[in-house]
């Protein structure tokens, strides 16, 4: 991450309930362009709640969410433009091949057709795509389509790209493919954020990591910051297990605050 970064995702004060259950209280956050943000919390933590309502998919009932600057309530147009969702359960249209899926997905950007070409030739190379991507998609195991679904996602050149467990299904191989790309997009300037269960990873990729859990970020920061807030030396693991385990006794200064 560079120092002075533009702020890419910005949470302010958000929260989501349904009826008397809340499911995300009052988290703040912001996370910079050439950033990998790493989200974990127990299942049930609010991780995908939180993940939808950067996406749009759900409005929060308080607080404010920008996206590169945009406002995603009242400029949803504007801030869609430059993020792509990767969610955990990988979604094509049953009758559409690999193929047709991103032509679609370069129609629905409004990406010239020509630069549209050469970027589905480029990502169907990178991803390894070419032995099924002119078959139907209602073929695909599921690492095919969490590959075509990455794919399709990086065809715009998002400046936030969004995935919400992105290893589930895939061997060491295609493991090993992802977490090269998000290195490389990281690179590149774009901001990655993620959630994710398997904390080695986490540890191995993030820049930052939010952990929350009952629906409040109980730890935000480096893994160094995080193992002096949960006082203890180890992985990421420990200190995880701590930080869930101690949420209630956290102090709001150290919940809250960033590095």
């Amino acid at each position: 991450m560079t120092a002075n970064g533009q702020v890419m995702i910005e949470l302010d004060h958000i929260s989501k309930s349904y009826g008397r259950k809340v499911a995300v209280n009052d988290i703040s956050l912001a996370v910079h362009e050439g950033e990998l943000f790493t989200f974990l919390g127990p299942n049930g933590a609010g991780k995908t709640t939180t993940i939808k309502m950067i996406c749009g998919l759900l409005l929060p009932s308080a607080g404010s969410i920008r996206l590169g600057g945009y406002d995603v309530r009242t400029e949803g147009d504007l801030a869609r433009q430059i993020i792509s969702y990767v969610p955990d359960q990988p979604f094509l249209y049953e009758k559409l091949s690999g193929r047709e899926f991103m032509e679609f997905i370069v129609d629905m950007y409004g990406m010239d057709r020509r630069l549209g070409k050469t970027r589905m030739e480029e990502l169907i190379e990178v991803f390894d795509l070419g032995d099924f991507v002119d078959d139907l998609s209602e073929s695909y195991s599921h690492g095919m389509r969490q590959r075509t679904v990455f794919a399709a996602a990086l065809l715009h050149q998002p400046r936030v790209l969004i995935v919400d467990e992105p290893m589930v299904g895939l061997d060491p191989k295609n493991q090993r493919l992802v977490k090269d790309l998000l290195r490389k997009q990281v690179a590149q300037g774009v901001t990655v954020f993620m959630s994710i269960h398997t904390l080695d990873i986490a540890q191995e990729l993030a820049t930052r990591i939010a952990i929350i859990d009952k629906g409040r970020i109980v730890g935000m920061g480096t893994l160094d910051h995080l193992r002096k807030q949960a006082s203890l030396e180890g992985p990421l693991e420990d200190v995880f297990l701590k930080l869930t385990a101690d949420e209630a006794e956290a102090p709001s200064s150290e919940v809250n605050g960033q590095p």
